[in-house]
């Protein structure tokens, strides 16, 4: 069966340019043929249904009746599943975009390509449904649940079976990636494989991006990169592209791949180069693991096993006088659009080789881990798979709650609004009515250029805030003095006096700073030609000269040092002002 196969490979890779497009189509397996046809389900009932989703029972059920219909075999028993029409409209629209073909179009097409001396028919139609179906089994070793040893070991664990075909799918899709651009599916397995910070989000944007540019998904990756990197600020992309938020992931990504088309395009040895390119990918999936990883041991099992491939397949070319069915003619200049004439065109043979015999593998016998599991057993995303990370996050609706950011916001303001402002007091706080706006709030002076030239301050309210924020009335002079001629408590002295001279203290009389002398005179000048104005004189004529006070009594002159105390000081308006702005 393997033999067979092989040969309707080789005749398709000998003749495809007879019937495709590009000679660097790639063939999809039986496992990509179900995963393909798992998305173009998905994509239909999106259409109809406004649902991009389908269930594992409906995907199995119409690929039997898929199956049977493609290799034109008897399927009257079974009724055709819901929108086949559709769905298989959809999963050939899949193939042609990509660029690829499955293992049912290179069985119908070798009737008209083979030649005279090759067989009619190497495999028939049944055998092709038995063995895409699953029933056939493979002279390749099938794959067995690993055996639970009876005794601890001190061997590290094998791979499971899964971990090793996902590293293997990963490590197909980066050399099909290097062949056809257009694959997407190779794409979708290499794009965070491993981790560049490209999840669900990235693939969403970048495929609604390459879909408005009518484009292919790498070929999307590249026109972005490359315009960041080279157009410069008139031809790079704006800053409200989707794609600018993946920037740092994607040119990581596209320097891995331009590292590996360095590798492809100048080491002219086919199976010097096939080494480089599988070391290079073993390089970045075990990058940051373990020894007794999962992961780096399957990946290092499976670049030995690549790598012992790529060398019996360059000893069958050389060995063979036409290779495996390529023309062996150089390329001409002239056929660069044909992917035809650079660098590494012996590589390039021996690995769409590898990537045909990767196409006959047979199919996985776990299809739920298949199509639910496999793409997140390297990324560690817990239920992703390929179905998942095709389909567009959901938008919110009016109806779903809103994000945890905007409702702590909300939630704050409310707090804010209902919550009083705290009251900001200046050292001066004496001079103010407690029913004030805080100084937070008033604003009497927009800019300096507006503080008022009067140093000395306005006249002194006798206005005075009680204990428990009650204003009093005006009140004589003589019950002022009495009540401050009260005796004090032991604090309350303290807490009273709020201003005062420095330089007046128990001690004795000291003498004012020069500074503070003449602001004194200064203040006390305006004052007298306030008062003139006042009693209408004018402002030139000398102020009249005040009676000598009496010497007041020993009890008296301390009242009234009390009674001054409470007076403003020089500066002192001046400084309150300063506060208030």
């Amino acid at each position: 069966m393997d033999a067979s196969l092989r040969t309707l490979t080789r005749v398709f890779r000998r003749e495809c340019h007879r019937v495709v497009d590009s000679e660097m189509t790639t063939i999809q397996g039986a496992d990509g043929m179900l995963m393909v046809l798992q998305l173009s389900m998905a994509e239909v009932n999106k259409q109809e249904y406004g649902d991009f989703g389908v269930a594992l029972s409906e995907v199995l059920a119409v690929w039997k009746y898929f199956l049977l219909e493609k290799l034109q075999l008897p399927h009257n028993t079974i009724s055709p599943p819901q929108n086949y029409d559709l769905i298989r409209k959809e999963y050939d629209c899949f193939l042609k975009r990509t660029n690829t073909v499955d293992l049912i179009d290179v069985f119908v097409m070798f009737k008209e390509l083979r030649m005279n001396e090759e067989p009619e028919e190497p495999v028939t139609a049944l055998q092709m449904f038995q063995f895409l179906i699953g029933e056939v089994e493979s002279s390749e070793k099938v794959e067995s649940l690993p055996v639970c040893p009876s005794t601890p070991s001190s061997k590290a664990e094998s791979c499971s079976p899964q971990i090793k075909r996902v590293v293997r799918a990963v490590f197909s899709s980066y050399l099909a990636l290097l062949i056809n651009s257009k694959n997407d599916l190779a794409l979708a397995y290499t794009l965070d494989n491993p981790s560049r910070s490209l999840g669900h989000m990235a693939f969403t944007d970048l495929r609604h991006t390459a879909r408005n540019s009518s484009s292919s998904l790498f070929l999307t990756v590249t026109s972005f990169v490359r315009a960041i990197q080279l157009g410069g600020k008139g031809y790079a992309p704006p800053e409200s592209h989707p794609l600018r938020r993946h920037v740092k992931g994607l040119s990581e990504f596209l320097n891995f791949v331009d590292h590996c088309q360095e590798i492809l395009g100048e080491t002219p040895n086919p199976r010097e180069a096939g080494s480089k390119l599988v070391s290079s990918i073993r390089a970045a999936l075990v990058k940051g693991r373990s020894g007794g990883d999962q992961v780096y041991l399957a990946a290092d099992d499976m670049a030995i096993d690549l790598k012992e491939r790529i060398g019996q397949i360059c000893t069958a070319q050389t060995q063979s006088a036409i290779g495996l069915g390529i023309s062996p003619a150089r390329p001409r200049a002239y056929a660069i659009n044909h992917s035809t004439a650079y660098g590494g065109r012996e590589t390039v043979k021996v690995l769409m080789a590898l990537l045909d015999e990767e196409a006959l593998a047979p199919p996985c016998r776990n299809k739920a881990e298949l199509l639910s599991e496999d793409h997140a057993v390297l990324n560690g995303s817990a239920g992703s798979c390929l179905l998942t990370l095709f389909k567009s996050p959901e938008a919110p609706t009016g109806s779903s709650p809103e994000p945890l950011r905007n409702r702590i916001c909300s939630q704050q303001e409310n707090v804010k609004s209902k919550v009083a402002q705290p009251t900001i007091r200046s050292q001066f706080a004496c001079t103010y009515k407690d029913g004030d706006l805080p100084l937070n709030r008033v604003l009497e002076f927009p800019s300096t250029s507006q503080v008022p030239t009067c140093i000395h301050p306005a006249p002194k309210q006798s206005i005075f805030a009680s204990v428990d924020g009650t204003e009093m009335d005006n009140r004589p002079a003589a019950d002022l003095e009495a009540t401050n001629s009260q005796p004090e408590g032991p604090g309350k002295s303290a807490l009273e006096k709020r201003s005062g001279n420095a330089w007046n203290g128990t001690g004795g009389k000291r003498t004012r700073p020069a500074p503070l002398r003449k602001a004194t005179e200064t203040s006390k000048r305006k004052l007298a030609s306030r008062e003139c104005i006042e009693l209408g004189m004018e402002e030139n004529q000398p102020p009249q000269k005040r009676p000598p006070a009496k010497a007041p009594a020993r009890g008296a002159e301390k009242k009234n040092s009390k009674a001054a105390s409470k007076k403003l000081i020089a500066g002192q308006g001046k400084l309150t002002s300063f506060f208030r702005l």
